[in-house]
């Protein structure tokens, strides 16, 4: 099968720091991969990258057959991939369902995009919440309100950071389910940063993992979970005085 995405020896820098280097991988349309790391590992500078905020320094990103590496945003965006923020960036002074026809609007008149709003809000569970203002959401509705819109920019691939942030179990496992029936109602392809091992492991059928801007592993969430440079890059070198 032809790759969605496909990234080739990526490397982007920050002055002297090297924040990803000659990262590459696949994934294949209808994939749920995981994206995890140790905090300042490179997830979200991955995630800018693919999606035109950042321009890297060196590699290839190839998305549904064309390069895009040095594309700007809105460009990424009108192609089919889109992204999440890590802090849930919902409009405060503004109805939810205005917060997703803002989204909408990029791609379409304001008379179809009201309609294209409410059946992305209806998808996500938050028909109901439509008229409600921002301030008065809950946290599992502002993070199934920032992937309603982030489906309003009608994406092929959806690049979600951390939407379970501060959600309870039973919270995450409600937006596990809703994320799963995007890709297998919708076909949508998934990639998730997520800091909660237990939702990541659940939802994914892959995890890449990156340590220090390098991708250290790729596999099943079993492989992941006991490959040694993963535990090494999670818990630390051992201690040899220890041993």
């Amino acid at each position: 099968m032809t790759p969605l995405l496909e990234v080739s020896r990526l490397t982007v820098r920050f002055g002297g720091l090297v924040a990803l280097s000659e990262v590459g991988f696949a994934i294949a349309p209808g994939e749920i991969i995981g994206l995890i790391g140790p905090n300042g590992a490179g997830k979200t500078t991955l995630f800018s990258s693919l999606v035109g905020l950042n321009r890297p320094d060196a590699g290839e990103i190839r998305f549904d057959g064309s390069r895009i590496d040095g594309l700007r945003p809105h460009r990424v965006a009108r192609l089919g991939m889109t992204k999440t923020f890590q802090n849930t960036a919902l409009f405060p002074a503004m109805t939810l369902l205005d917060n997703v026809v803002t989204a909408a609007a990029v791609r379409l008149p304001l008379k179809e995009a009201r309609p294209l709003a409410r059946d992305c809000l209806e998808k996500v569970g938050l028909a109901g919440a439509a008229d409600m203002d921002v301030d008065d959401l809950t946290f599992p509705q502002k993070a199934l309100g920032e992937v309603a819109r982030a489906l309003a920019t009608g994406p092929k691939l959806l690049l979600l950071d951390e939407v379970m942030a501060a959600l309870t179990p039973s919270e995450m496992d409600a937006v596990v389910a809703t994320l799963r029936a995007l890709r297998d109602r919708d076909g949508l392809t998934l990639v998730i940063v997520e800091h909660h091992m237990r939702a990541i492991m659940r939802i994914s059928e892959r995890i890449l993992v990156l340590n220090f801007g390098q991708l250290i592993a790729s596999g099943t969430p079993q492989q992941v979970s006991t490959a040694p440079d993963v535990i090494t890059a999670y818990l630390g070198q051992p201690d040899a005085s220890h041993s």
